[in-house]
């Protein structure tokens, strides 16, 4: 396939393959760490929650079997390969889930918003970008760098499976394999009993598109010419990258990020138009765009500092069972508890009820 595609946009429709599932699981699965959050604190149901399981389990047993079958070797993705702060890992999760509360959605549910023709979002979507472009490469760079430093060589692979396995003398993929197929389990007992057959369904599509990504760009990088990052689909950097690439085409060439964000936009579309019809919306009171645009920035520059967002470490570095991945994300389940308390409840979102 090298041979007859360019590598650049065969990564980029691995991307866009991976990311029309996502879209899909969004708009027909009602996948989303939001509303995930909203309705295990406020709605009394935990059936996203149980999705999100089932989707990291299946990731998980997808990437360890992978890397059992020789297709990657997942060392070399980029949340096993650095090591980031822990601080800022903390920081970033409680600012990004913060955020997300008053923005509305992450990046990911921005972008399956604008799928089913929501402008919001993509105002939002947009000023999340490059938020964090700011932060990643822009004014912001040299301060995030030297407050939370990156070792790009760590001595040893930076996942709990493999410091794991290191000290019992196990396999990392016994280890993954043995949590993988708990979680999955478990969701799939919990979400069948709720007779939410098709909740099942669309969790297990974003748990093998997190790992298509994986083992795509895997793939390419160990077969290609150009030293390719192992990645898979994160939403926040991805938005500044699809901004840039969209002004400057001309002289870039399109990468893994780019076509993951237009597969969401694309697959939100399809299953918009499938189930209840595409429709524009805008939106009609500044004062809350005002809102969902701090939350934006919020988003991007937490989503740099914790090196991913609900998804890109949620799920994707999660599934790896990274060092920081835990922190990462009971800091965005926190900082979104505490958005939604602030919008909810008062302003004061830590007061005693």
């Amino acid at each position: 396939m090298l041979a007859v595609f360019d590598e650049s946009w065969l990564i980029a429709m691995i991307g866009l393959a991976g990311g029309v599932l996502l879209g899909l699981a969004a708009r027909l699965g009602r996948f989303c760490t939001l509303g995930m959050i909203e309705d295990a604190h406020y709605g009394n149901d935990r059936g996203r929650l149980w999705m999100w399981a089932l989707a990291l389990g299946v990731a998980m047993i997808g990437n360890f079997m992978a890397e059992a079958a020789g297709l990657i070797r997942l060392g070399d993705t980029i949340y096993l390969r650095n090591d980031y702060s822990l601080v800022g890992a903390a920081l970033g999760g409680l600012l990004f889930g913060y955020g997300m509360a008053h923005a509305g959605n992450c990046g990911y549910g921005m972008l399956a918003r604008l799928g089913g023709g929501d402008l919001r979002a993509m105002v939002i979507a947009i000023v999340m970008g490059i938020a964090a472009y700011v932060t990643l490469s822009g004014p912001l760079a040299g301060l995030r760098a030297a407050l939370f430093p990156i070792d790009p060589n760590p001595i040893t692979e930076q996942g709990w499976a493999h410091v794991i396995a290191a000290s019992l003398g196990l396999s990392a993929g016994a280890i993954a394999g043995a949590i993988g197929f708990g979680l999955i389990g478990a969701a799939v007992l919990a979400l069948a009993r709720a007779n939410r057959l098709s909740e099942i369904v669309w969790a297990c599509v974003a748990g093998f598109a997190i790992t298509s990504g994986f083992v795509g760009t895997g793939l390419v990088a160990a077969n290609g010419f150009e030293p390719w990052a192992v990645q898979s689909h994160t939403f926040t950097a991805s938005v500044g990258d699809t901004i840039r690439y969209t002004m400057f085409s001309s002289g870039l060439e399109p990468d893994f990020a780019i076509g993951s964000v237009a597969g969401v936009v694309i697959g939100a579309c399809i299953g918009t138009l499938w189930r209840d019809g595409f429709r524009w919306e805008a939106c009609d009171d500044p004062r809350e765009l005002r809102r969902q645009m701090g939350g934006a920035v919020l988003m991007g520059v937490g989503a740099v500092l914790a090196a991913g967002c609900s998804v890109g470490q949620g799920l994707g570095a999660l599934s790896l069972l990274s060092l920081h991945a835990p922190v990462v994300a009971a800091t965005i389940w926190l900082g979104g508890w505490l958005g939604l308390r602030h919008l909810i409840e008062g302003i004061n979102p830590l007061r005693q009820t």
